[in-house]
């Protein structure tokens, strides 16, 4: 096998993205990871890429029924097969689909949780690749069609998670305060101590309560040298940690 057709292996299943655009990276492990599916019945991945997250979803919930959209034909099939790999397949749908035409078709459907890697570069920098580019840009998929979408599909005691660069993060939160989604919990991710701020995990809710909010560094000086809280949050999926 090549290596660009060997699988990402984690410890309870294992991801193949030689045929997506998005590879498997920190940010879908990280968000996977973080959010909170306890007592989750059904599960909305919007933009699955691989479909890690929904596989994770279905790794970290008790028996929910986890749905996944992508609008990329690619990327759909290529879910589709790492889905019919790992041993919670039956409770995972993949759809091709946008969120825009998802959501159309939903008339009363509620989910407990919505979870979400978006893209983040707006059109002044986009790829050159023309199916990265739609997975890493907000061409197609605006903050307001993504949260106007949260708003319909979420229930109302529901949950929607995801991740996004700090500026971006920021702005998001902004639009959707104005909608009607409010922050509820936050973890700030830093690479290393001495860096910036890099990722908001970012949690919202119908109501507005207390905020939760943390830090998160990755890893110490070394290559590879995990921070405790690092480890102790995707030690679950991560072969050797």
């Amino acid at each position: 096998m090549s290596r660009a057709k060997k699988p990402f292996l984690f410890k309870q299943f294992q991801i193949f993205h030689d045929e997506c655009a998005m590879k498997v990276g920190t940010d879908g492990v990280l968000i996977g990871a973080w959010v909170e599916v306890i007592n989750a019945k059904i599960v909305l991945d919007i933009g699955t890429g691989t479909g890690l997250m929904a596989i994770m979803m279905a790794q970290k919930s008790a028996g929910a029924r986890i749905d996944a959209i992508d609008i990329d034909s690619a990327a759909y099939h290529q879910a589709l097969k790492n889905v019919d790999l790992c041993q919670w397949k039956d409770r995972i749908r993949i759809y091709n689909q946008s969120v825009q035409d998802f959501t159309s078709q939903q008339t009363a459907f509620q989910y407990d949780r919505i979870v979400c890697n978006p893209p983040f570069f707006n059109a002044g920098t986009a790829s050159n690749i023309s199916n990265r580019q739609i997975a890493r840009h907000t061409n197609t998929l605006s903050y307001d069609d993504l949260i106007d979408a949260v708003c319909k599909l979420l229930s109302f005691n529901g949950k929607f998670s995801l991740v996004l660069p700090r500026l971006e993060g920021l702005e998001f939160q902004k639009i959707a305060i104005a909608k009607g989604l409010y922050l509820t919990r936050l973890t700030e991710v830093q690479s290393k101590k001495d860096k910036p701020v890099e990722r908001l995990l970012m949690e919202f809710q119908r109501e507005a309560q207390q905020m939760v909010k943390s830090q998160l560094v990755i890893q110490y000086e070394g290559r590879n040298d995990w921070t405790p809280d690092y480890i102790a949050l995707t030690k679950d999926f991560y072969l050797k940690m």
